[in-house]
């Protein structure tokens, strides 16, 4: 892969969405050809997958069904946009990847973890990122500022949440070389800079 392939991660809240897509517009500014993209979605396929996932009424979903709906998102947008960007020597910023659905469907809902490793080898063909930049902050404050309008997973206990924010430090810990854990500041600006810091080595 000539291209660099960065995600963002974070339990619900912590600003995921606004820090990567300061960081696109941060690296197209210095020259860089940037694709930007989100999880679940990124292709037409990927998003009525997302529908389905987020909608508050579908609470017949089961765990195993959600699990696998993930990873049918990812092997789309893996061979639609990931793969061709990366081998056209682009940067590829993606909002959630594979460690979302380890914590979120593996900690947070306990799903094998091991069997979600594997699924996600093929979901990728063994794809993983260069970076990935994890925002972390306390569960109580990042689920406030989601207000009341919560999506499906939003919507679960607070232990849940504190479950998926616990198997985010663990997986950090055992992959310090490509996982780097931001604080998140009250200052969005203060957490980019950190956010470039971390970047600009692995892609400058």
């Amino acid at each position: 892969m000539r291209g660099k392939f960065i995600t963002f991660e974070g339990s619900e809240g912590c600003g995921k969405s606004t820090q990567s897509r300061m960081l696109s517009r941060y690296l197209k500014g210095r020259g860089c050809k940037v694709v930007y993209i989100r999880e679940p979605g990124g292709t037409k396929i990927s998003e009525k997958i997302r529908e389905i996932l987020l909608n508050p009424k579908n609470k017949k979903i089961s765990a195993n069904c959600e699990m696998l709906l993930y990873m049918a998102a990812r092997v789309q947008i893996v061979e639609e946009v990931i793969r061709p960007a990366l081998l056209g020597g682009k940067i590829v910023i993606c909002d959630r990847f594979l460690d979302s659905t380890v914590v979120y469907q593996g900690f947070g809902l306990g799903i094998d973890i091991q069997l979600i490793k594997k699924m996600g080898i093929f979901a990728t063909g063994g794809l993983k990122p260069h970076l990935t930049i994890l925002l972390d902050l306390p569960v109580r404050d990042g689920l406030k500022k989601r207000g009341s309008s919560k999506d499906r997973i939003e919507r679960r206990p607070y232990s849940y949440h504190l479950r998926v924010r616990k198997g985010y430090l663990k997986l950090a810990a055992q992959e310090t070389n490509r996982i780097k854990v931001i604080k998140v500041e009250n200052n969005k600006n203060k957490t980019q800079n950190k956010i470039r810091e971390a970047v600009e080595k692995y892609v400058f």
